[in-house]
């Protein structure tokens, strides 16, 4: 009787011990990602003949093991059957007001067609396989609100023609590095009032209007 109630409590103890133990890996990271908050951004550039459109879209991603533990970033057009993935090689992450967002700001059709407008949606994969999504509905203007912008540097001053109702100034060292962003409160001013890094060697005009969610980014030009 002895050995029969011996062996009958260790396997209950050994039973107790195995469904905790379940209830524990169970607790790990199987449970989805989740995007609390998204945006997309249509973006012109200078192109050879007319302006050419691409999307920013960035999403601020969760996850119970760390951002770290996500992989995969998808954006999807069902409508047209389009798609774009990221790896979390590929997407670029910045920080802003203690949240990380990550995503790209190079999402653009093949060739010089439009981007088509419409819901999209975004897909965000974990290294465990679970996943979420989220949807972003983008109608920004088909032809753009305003003329796109320039600047011209002349000697230590710039000139700034623009009808965008606001505007930044991208700036790169030598090596054609990013370095910071600048506000810009004037069209037309001498470059030393910009306050400009000593290191900047090139900068960019980024102009940008909230309202419609678009922006124009010229050709980087050397500063003299």
């Amino acid at each position: 009787m002895f050995f029969r109630f011996f062996m009958s409590e260790s396997y209950r103890k050994a039973l107790i011990w195995c469904l905790v133990a379940l209830t524990v890996l169970g607790a790990c990271s199987r449970t989805e990602p989740r995007i609390p908050y998204g945006f997309m951004q249509l973006v012109y550039y200078q192109g050879p003949v007319r302006p050419e459109e691409r999307f920013s879209f960035f999403v601020i991603p969760e996850d119970d093991d760390g951002i770290e533990n996500l992989e995969e970033l998808y954006l999807y057009h069902d409508l047209e059957g389009l798609r774009w993935r990221l790896s979390a090689e590929d997407w670029i992450t910045f920080e802003e007001a203690d949240k990380t967002w990550i995503g790209s700001r190079a999402i653009a059709m093949v060739g010089v067609d439009p981007l088509p407008r419409g819901q999209y949606r975004a897909v965000l994969v974990n290294k465990g396989g679970e996943r979420t999504e989220r949807t972003f509905s983008f109608d920004a203007p088909v032809d753009p609100r305003y003329p796109f912008p320039r600047i011209e540097l002349q000697e230590e001053n710039y000139t700034i023609e623009s009808r965008y109702p606001e505007h930044f100034l991208l700036c790169y060292d030598g090596d054609g590095s990013f370095i910071s962003t600048v506000p810009v409160k004037t069209l037309q001013d001498t470059l030393a009032s910009l306050g400009l890094p000593s290191n900047a060697r090139a900068i960019a005009l980024w102009a940008r209007d909230t309202e419609y969610q678009t922006a124009a980014l010229t050709d980087v030009i050397s500063l003299r």
